[in-house]
């Protein structure tokens, strides 16, 4: 490509030349003008003024004429780019011009910039343009003179010259130096765009970048706001300048670019968001009649108060149309009482809405499919485009060139999305076991069941049915209670993975915390990273942290109070489903029971579940001796993880003495080291038949 590339620069600059020549001319004839052109670098005589000012009136009076169309395209032009197009490839500067969308006086503009690093003869032709030795580098005067041949051109590009322009808002030209003013401001080309203009390769997408730009929602995922009648006429409000300042509150910060694109939409304007200079935002979004975006959940705290005052002092001076959005409210009491303002609590979407963002996303869903991932997962629109990309990847590529269906790759889609973003206070557990593998009495088994059913259930009942209206809290809790090795923890992943879902577990040592405040933080980051990662959430041995509270008798009493008390508040707020186990139902809280839409008790297995668990703890692979007796083993009292570290410790003996399977002798081993560490007896009587292998158990 490099050469159509160099032929194409040919051609746009064999035009650049003759506006080039048009500039010398007309500098020419303004110098031979001046009386005494020899004292024109010391002085200015009456009659250099008399003739400059004739020049500046001229301009003036024909700032207001209509400028003639731009050139017809060089036939040769025309030519390459047909030539190009069949060998299905597209010129640099086409694809510059089309990535950024840059007018053919940008192009040209951009092409003078770029000149000087071909010949440095362009550099004294750019001085005399100019009338100044001292200014050899291409200058917004110089290139608003060449590029233009009247007031209102000259004009239109100055703008698109200026720091609000295409070329220096994406850095595709960057300012060089200072200038007094801004016509004198030289100008460079950005990194990497001379050789992507030469045909030296380069990624058109890297040349240039602007941070503040928000890009248009695609349409392929339907926001939940668009049909918002308040949200509409809010952003009416902002687009006619009734209102300058609105605020949306309550949104997540994954939905938030949704409910703001919806704002913005209504109010016909562009999107812009807040970088790290709020006044050069803010004259940017001026500039382009944008309305401005700024988050404002990490403006709450004393830490973050200079930045906070910062970009309020920068509203105050401004009336460019700002959104603020949040889980909180920031509503400073000096900004609210010098602007229009106007506010509106965003809800979640709920379950219609999330259907039809499902379908529209993935329109070849079925209907009991897209209604199940409505139920399940609460995603932004963000999330939903990237969820549809990766299962049309996934799709193409198990295709092999045939086309197979999307529904088939989603939920690996969903999986690479939203999991894995566990941190130091959560750690992931991939659901591995199913229901096959879930040993309890027949009461407690249908309770499991019914905890999975209740949550797919609940957005309907909640949203249809209009509980929600009633409830004062979402999502589905569940207490575990029971001895240690019951089965509590693999019930949650059970139902995780009946769900389709991650499962978080919260690491308490991480969590709790000696320093005031610090065990709230710790939860809030638990809490938002399962929500973000629409994960169930597992407090594993929760006694610490959802004790009962007590009598104020000390100071850090108190504190552990506002603790459990926090705890309530956010337990109710979630809309997932939270799992907690417990050893002790008596150690939670009364506050916290009265909470739970399902308490489950794990009792210790009996004789029946004991056998059954002796069954399923070894694989099919697993060599099982034939004088392995499963009612004998049935008839000790364990527990499923009790006979779960017997079985793995019996394999591993059996394995060390070379054994080709795993015999009584090996089990009976293994069940003896299990009662050890559980500071317990095993009494030859209770072995049976096989009581001499007790002996031998213990010498080893």
């Amino acid at each position: 490509m490099g050469e159509p590339a160099v032929e194409h620069l040919r051609i746009r600059l064999a035009e650049a030349h003759r506006a080039l020549r048009a500039a010398v001319e007309r500098q020419a004839l303004l110098a031979a003008r001046l009386t005494r052109p020899d004292l024109t670098p010391y002085c200015v005589t009456d009659e250099q003024v008399d003739v400059l000012l004739g020049e500046v009136h001229a301009f003036t009076d024909t700032m207001a004429e209509p400028y003639a169309p731009p050139r017809p395209e060089p036939d040769a032009e025309r030519d390459l780019r047909r030539c190009a197009a069949a060998e299905g490839t597209t010129l640099p500067l086409d694809a510059l011009a089309t990535r950024f969308g840059l007018t053919r006086a940008e192009q040209d503009a951009l092409l003078l910039v770029a000149a000087p690093e071909l010949d440095r003869g362009y550099e004294r032709i750019y001085a005399y343009i100019v009338d100044n030795l001292n200014r050899r580098l291409p200058s917004v005067e110089l290139l608003v003179t060449v590029g233009t041949d009247s007031a209102p051109a000259r004009l239109a590009l100055r703008r698109s010259l200026g720091p609000s322009g295409t070329l220096r808002r994406y850095g595709l030209l960057r300012a060089h130096g200072e200038a007094a003013v801004e016509l004198a401001q030289e100008l460079v080309l950005g990194p990497g765009v001379l050789d992507f203009l030469l045909g030296w390769g380069g990624d058109v997408g890297l040349l240039g970048h602007d941070p503040g730009e928000v890009a248009p929602p695609e349409p392929r995922v339907l926001s939940p706001y668009l049909s918002s009648d308040q949200l509409i006429r809010l952003g009416r409000a902002l687009g006619s300048g009734d209102l300058d300042l609105a605020g949306l509150w309550g949104c997540p910060p994954d939905g938030q670019l949704d409910a703001v694109q919806a704002l913005t939409r209504a109010a016909q304007a562009p999107l812009r968001t807040l970088t790290a200079d709020p006044e050069a935002d803010l004259r940017t979004a001026a500039a382009l009649g944008a309305v401005l975006w700024i988050p404002t959940d990490d403006l709450h705290g004393e830490q973050r108060r200079p930045h906070a005052d910062a970009i309020s002092a920068a509203l105050l001076r401004s009336r460019v149309p700002v959104c603020l959005t949040g889980l909180k409210p920031w509503r400073p009491a000096g900004l609210l009482a010098a602007r229009a303002y106007a506010e509106l609590t965003v809800p979640a979407p709920g379950f219609t809405d999330r259907r039809a963002m499902w379908s529209a996303a993935l329109p070849d869903l079925d209907g009991p499919l897209l209604e199940d991932l409505a139920v399940r997962y609460r995603m932004s629109g963000g999330e939903l485009r990237a969820v549809a990309s990766v299962a049309d990847a996934g799709a193409r590529l198990a295709g092999n060139g045939r086309p197979e269906p999307v529904a088939d790759h989603v939920e690996p889609a969903i999986a690479t999305v939203t999991r894995g973003r566990s941190g130091s206070a959560v750690h992931s557990i991939v659901p591995r076991r199913t229901v096959d593998d879930l040993v309890l009495p027949d009461v407690q088994f249908r309770q499991i069941l019914e905890i999975a059913s209740a949550f797919r259930a609940w957005p309907r009942i909640a949203e249809s049915w209009g509980f929600a209206r009633r409830s004062g809290h979402g999502g589905v809790k569940a207490l575990f209670t029971g001895e240690p090795g019951t089965g509590k923890t693999m019930s949650a992943e059970i139902v995780t993975g009946m769900l389709g879902l991650e499962l978080l577990k919260v690491d308490l040592a991480q969590v709790v915390s000696k320093w005031v405040g610090e065990t709230e933080k710790n939860m809030e980051t638990a809490f938002r990273q399962a929500e973000e990662s629409h994960a169930v959430l597992l407090f594993d041995e929760a006694d610490a942290l959802f004790g009962k509270r007590g009598e104020v008798k000390h100071g850090t009493d108190r504190y552990a109070n506002l603790e459990v008390g926090y705890l309530l508040q956010r337990l109710e707020a979630s809309d997932g489903l939270v799992i907690l186990t417990s050893n002790l139902k008596d150690n939670i809280d009364p506050a916290f029971t009265r909470r739970f839409h399902f308490v489950v008790h794990f009792p210790r297995p009996s004789a029946a579940e004991r056998r059954r668990l002796w069954r399923l703890v070894f694989p099919r692979e697993a060599p099982l001796a034939p004088d392995v007796d499963l009612d004998a083993l049935a008839r000790l009292d364990m527990t499923g993880a009790g006979i779960t570290a017997a079985a793995r410790t019996a394999a591993l003996s059996a394995a060390d003495g070379n054994s080709a399977t795993i015999g009584m002798r090996h089990i009976v081993r293994g069940v003896a080291r299990q009662f050890q560490r559980e500071a317990r007896l095993l009494r030859p009587a209770e072995l049976g038949p096989h009581a001499h292998l007790l002996d031998d158990a213990t010498q080893g």
